[in-house]
């Protein structure tokens, strides 16, 4: 049988309105979709494909799957929330191809589609909290030791980078989040902005805007996302802004001169 193809798909934050144009295509070309079987539940309402789930904590089994069912000839699409590039799929995948000795001349195609994450979600609903430079760690220590966790930690907090705490606690794991927030009282004021989003863009959203000193611990779970600010990082109406460095911005008359980006010099993007 001939080979079909492979693309490992993120989903972004509902798998649906904010799902990109190529993802949707790619989904849309598929014969058979693989994933957790709660990623497959929010593609069911309008995807009409073989699916094949998953239960929650069998990544390699979705990835072995995905794989054998491509080298059959069949178009598959392994979905991730998020980026699956991002603490996703991605990285198990083209590790486990490698290990397998895939070749691309011989072998059926491969792809990575990206998917808005889980960071740039919360921090849309957030405002603009992610202007400058930030770095993401996750609590879970499943796969990366707690000391090693605590340390790169630590070094975000002495650099003064917002911070974006992915897995931060579950029903099992329920002390690091208390640990991760003593730890940046080290170096961060109690009343540096924090925000907290749960279940960003699904019905059960809830976002909160707090500070370190307050945050909510028992009010976080494995659905949720953090991102605790910079000193930079204040709160201006509705929203947590990190200033980008443009200096001090003031009111004044609205300049609509047409501008392009490279005409400016800068990327607006990230």
């Amino acid at each position: 049988m001939g080979y079909g193809s492979l693309n490992i798909i993120g989903l972004g934050p509902d798998g649906d309105q904010h799902l990109t144009l190529a993802a949707r295509a790619a989904l849309e070309q598929s014969t058979v979709v693989v994933g957790y079987e709660g990623y497959l539940r929010q593609l069911a309402p309008w995807l009409r494909r073989a699916f094949r789930p998953f239960p929650i904590g069998a990544e390699r089994e979705r990835v072995l799957a995905a794989i054998a069912l491509a080298r059959g000839g069949a178009r598959v699409a392994l979905v991730s929330s998020g980026d699956a590039g991002i603490y996703g799929l991605a990285s198990l995948a083209l590790e486990t191809l490698a290990a397998q000795g895939w070749e691309a001349e011989r072998e059926f195609p491969v792809a990575v589609l990206p998917g808005a994450s889980a960071l740039s979600a919360a921090a849309a609903l957030l405002g603009a909290p992610l202007g400058h430079d930030f770095a993401v760690v996750s609590l879970s220590d499943l796969l990366t030791p707690w000391p090693v966790i605590a340390r790169r930690l630590a070094a975000a907090a002495a650099a003064d980078f917002v911070l974006v705490l992915y897995n931060p606690a579950s029903r099992g794991r329920c002390t690091q989040l208390t640990e991760a927030r003593d730890l940046l009282l080290a170096h961060r004021a109690p009343d540096t902005a924090v925000g907290v989003v749960r279940n960003a863009y699904r019905p059960e959203q809830r976002v909160l805007r707090t500070t370190l000193g307050a945050l909510p611990l028992d009010e976080i779970d494995m659905l949720t996302t953090v991102v605790v600010g910079a000193s930079t990082t204040r709160p201006l109406g509705p929203w947590l802004v990190t200033p980008r460095g443009y200096g001090t911005v003031q009111a004044g008359p609205v300049d609509r001169t047409p501008s392009s980006p490279s005409a400016r010099g800068e990327r607006d993007g990230g």
